[in-house]
């Protein structure tokens, strides 16, 4: 059995749109990098990121560090770690970088002791850690992170995720402005109620994307990515966010939104060529605001975690 291993997780999507805390999708186009190896100390050590000083190193309150405890105590094991985390995802992006720390400890720290819990089993460890950054407890990251593709959150109480293969040509393009929104922070600006007419459109937006990723109709899926609930109060957080979207849907796109809490914004395509259009759409309509940003284009991954 190895005394180390490396592992690439992925980015991630999450709500898209229509599915606020229930869905989201991985990409592979960003991930974390991490090393975890055994150590005889009884302890979890957390090596300081590079360029991230202020990530706590402290493992109750770091997410890699409080998910990889959450494994060991459920399989009542004191063996130590030392992780070491690779940061290419920028915290408070808006494409779970708190989630890709959580999800590949456990992969890492799980394939360290024999593999005894399945993939699905480890989703519940890393959206303990995920709590750490963002309060709550929420899978829509973790879950495509640890399994890849599109990953449905049917229920909580007890864990119950749907995995669903991606069409094989949707494409995913994130512009990431280089400001960062706490996932707590977004949050809190959520009115708790939602009225009646809203939510039956939201509810046929999320059966319409369902039954549009199971057929592969790019069609569907695009009249599907309609978020009437949450964008409209978030999207205050993110600059130009409605200029941006213009641009990308008469670029083409099948939908677009906000990635997560923001201040990221996805958009699917249908093929890498779709795909490179909109991320030039993007490029030419974010360029004005004077903001750093970095765009990415990447294909719908159906893989998670992989031990590299």
């Amino acid at each position: 059995m190895s005394e180390s291993v490396k592992v690439f997780a992925p980015g991630s999507v999450s709500n898209v749109g229509c599915g606020f805390d229930i869905l989201g999708f991985a990409i592979d186009g960003v991930g974390d990098e991490m090393v975890v190896s055994k150590n005889d100390k009884k302890k979890i050590v957390i090596a300081p990121v590079n360029g991230y000083e202020n990530l706590p190193t402290d493992p109750k309150k770091n997410v890699a560090g409080v998910a990889i405890q959450a494994l060991l105590d459920d399989l009542k094991s004191n063996q130590g770690f030392d992780v070491e985390i690779v940061k290419n995802i920028k915290p408070g992006s808006g494409i779970g970088s708190s989630a890709a720390s959580a999800a590949g400890a456990v992969v890492a720290v799980n394939e360290l002791l024999g593999n005894p819990y399945s993939r699905m089993e480890l989703v519940d460890f890393a959206m303990k850690g995920e709590e750490v950054a963002s309060g709550d407890v929420h899978a829509d990251n973790a879950a495509p992170a640890t399994l890849g593709g599109f990953c449905l959150i049917r229920g909580y109480n007890p864990l119950d995720v749907i995995h669903i293969q991606p069409p094989k040509d949707l494409w995913c393009v994130v512009i990431h402005p280089q400001i960062e929104i706490k996932t707590k922070e977004s949050r809190e600006l959520l009115s708790p109620e939602v009225s009646m007419k809203k939510a039956i459109r939201q509810w046929g937006n999320v059966a319409g994307l369902m039954s549009g990723l199971y057929t592969s109709n790019y069609e569907l899926i695009g009249r599907s990515l309609e978020d009437h609930i949450v964008e409209p109060q978030r999207k205050v957080l993110i600059p130009e966010f409605d200029e941006l979207k213009l641009s990308v849907m008469e670029a083409g796109a099948l939908g677009c939104s906000i990635s997560g809490s923001g201040p990221s914004v996805f958009a699917l395509a249908e093929g890498k060529d779709s795909a490179d259009v909109i991320a030039t759409a993007m490029d030419t309509a974010y360029r004005k605001t004077e903001l750093d940003y970095k765009i990415y284009v990447s294909k719908v991954s159906d893989g998670g975690v992989r031990v590299l």
